[in-house]
């Protein structure tokens, strides 16, 4: 069995969680997500579970059983805007990456720890990181097989952290119910329970035949290898990118064009050495700003032939940003998007000396990156006394 260094992130009571953050009077009480009369439940924080609220529950009973919860539309394109938030922040940390819905995703961390801390460490800078960022709280297992990291922070929900090493797996594991196994559900449970089975140890201790002869070969022979904590599958991360974005929020409003430049270019920065580091050009370059009022302007300009350095297209958010003419307009997030991608250098590309030199320049800086860390390296105008980039 590998160390533990496979991460399992889970933001706590998602939806609701963004709702809180955007609206900070719905802290402390019961929100739920979901209206109509004949809608239901997609999210409730803690406080409405306390009333035995949960999702797929129809909002006509939700509302008896807790008449005093605030209860709101699905306000799907900001939650998949936060989502899309912290990916950006896991892929700060790693390339290894497989999401598994908005808002919980499976990291490997094997490959970075000798630059960033042990999977412990990251765990817990990501933590910091999401909540600084984004103002929700997520809980993380760590172990060394997604089967075991999704159940440890399934067990130290909500806002807590796990590590279950190699030598605890079944110390951790034998005790669960046998519902807390993947794959058993409402009726393969029916059919455990009639085999006098109710915690994952009686799994364990049963004869594969038996199990197999109850639950089929598939299914019998992947539960029986999970009892006793086998599982032996990658974090996979998804192939296809349609774009490649960073945003970030600030902790206070920012007004001074200058700065806000400098913001942009740290962006730049980030989404172009990812572009490039998968061998990918963009044709197409949108830039998102939002201001104190939470009101957004999103801009984009359609390139003749794509492009994958950081000089030529921080030059084009730099142009989209200033013919928004809204100078000490107050800005809480900007962000910098690389889409409609392709593979392989444009054929009709020819560079002059000048875009020669910061191709090469842009080289040289991926390379040094790959050696020595992401943070090794980094435009002057980005570095300030005491201040690091996080």
């Amino acid at each position: 069995m590998s160390s533990a260094s496979i991460l399992h992130v889970d933001m706590d009571a998602f939806f609701a969680s963004v709702a809180e953050h955007d609206n900070p009077e719905l802290k402390g009480k019961a929100v739920v997500i979901g209206m109509g009369a004949r809608g239901v439940v997609s999210a409730a924080n803690y406080e409405a579970r306390k009333f035995g609220i949960h999702s797929a529950m129809p909002v006509s009973r939700a509302r008896r059983l807790a008449p005093h919860a605030i209860f709101l539309p699905v306000d799907m394109p900001r939650y998949q805007e936060v989502s899309s938030h912290v990916m950006e922040i896991f892929e700060s940390f790693t390339p290894w990456i497989e999401p598994i819905s908005l808002d919980e995703a499976f990291l490997d961390v094997s490959g970075v720890q000798r630059l960033i801390g042990s999977p412990r460490e990251i765990a817990i800078k990501i933590r910091a990181k999401v909540e600084a960022q984004e103002g929700i709280t997520c809980s993380v297992g760590i172990a060394p097989s997604k089967f075991i990291a999704k159940l440890a922070s399934e067990a130290c929900k909500p806002n807590g952290m796990l590590e279950i090493t190699a030598d605890r797996i079944l110390t951790f594991l034998h005790p669960l119910p046998i519902q807390a196994m993947w794959g058993v559900g409402p009726k393969t449970a029916q059919t455990l329970e009639r085999l006098g089975l109710r915690t994952i140890e009686d799994i364990a201790h049963l004869p594969p035949a038996t199990l197999i002869r109850a639950l089929g070969q598939a299914n019998g022979a992947s539960l029986y290898e999970l009892a006793w904590g086998r599982d032996y599958r990658d974090v996979t991360p998804h192939d296809a990118e349609k774009s490649i974005s960073a945003a970030e929020t600030f902790a206070q409003d920012l007004d001074n064009p200058s700065e806000i430049l400098t913001e942009f270019l740290r962006l730049t920065e980030r989404v172009s050495a990812r572009l490039r580091d998968k061998d990918l050009f963009s044709k197409t370059i949108s830039i998102k700003v939002r201001f104190a009022d939470f009101s957004t302007l999103n801009r984009s300009k359609t390139l003749a032939l794509p492009i994958d350095g950081t000089h030529e297209i921080y030059e084009v958010v730099k142009k989209l940003y200033l013919a928004l003419h809204v100078d000490r307009a107050r800005m809480r997030l900007v962000g910098v998007s690389l889409e409609n991608l392709s593979t392989g250098a444009p054929e009709q590309m020819i560079l002059g000396e000048r875009e020669s030199g910061w191709r090469q320049a842009d080289g040289a800086i991926d390379r040094a990156r790959a050696r020595f860390g992401a943070g090794s390296v980094r435009p002057a105008r980005l570095i300030k006394p005491g201040k690091e980039d996080g």
